[in-house]
């Protein structure tokens, strides 16, 4: 009866533990806000933190896109992969071989590649255009970035 016991101690401590698992990207919730304040955050960093911090931001743009084509909310959700796709211009132009933290921006950016095409896929025949569109700045711009990591 003992032994029974011993063992029920730590099972139920295992089941009652919350699941740990890694961190994944898509956990962090973006909304306006830390997106304002991530333009903001760009706008003072240093050019060789740019590269990553534009990254995060197209990241987290996604992210709030596909939250407003899930509410049905199109038309913001266009305007932020309008947003994107200027962004993706920005680090097209700033990848350089000294920034900081490049192979994050690599990762994030094909995670980013990821998740466009993800909502391609679900979209309708008429956001497509403006969606590939999107999906083939952020494909440029991540391998513009892989480039340089494999240049250092």
């Amino acid at each position: 009866m003992r032994g029974h016991v011993s063992l029920a101690i730590p099972l139920l401590l295992l089941l009652s533990a919350p699941p740990l698992r890694a961190y994944s990207p898509d956990e962090k919730t973006a909304d306006l806000q830390s997106i304002t304040a991530l333009q903001a955050r760009i706008a003072q960093a240093q050019p060789r933190e740019q590269c990553f911090l534009y990254a995060e931001l197209m990241h987290q743009m996604t992210e709030f896109s596909l939250h407003q084509y899930a509410a049905g909310n199109t038309e913001k959700a266009n305007d932020l992969l309008k947003e994107i796709q200027t962004i993706a211009q920005k680090v097209h132009l700033s990848v350089t071989n000294n920034d900081k933290r490049l192979k994050n921006a690599e990762i994030l950016l094909r995670h980013t590649a990821f998740r466009l095409s993800e909502m391609l896929h679900n979209s309708s025949f008429e956001d497509r255009p403006l969606l590939q569109e999107t999906l083939a700045q952020v494909n440029r711009a991540e391998n513009e970035a892989m480039l340089q990591v494999f240049k250092k």
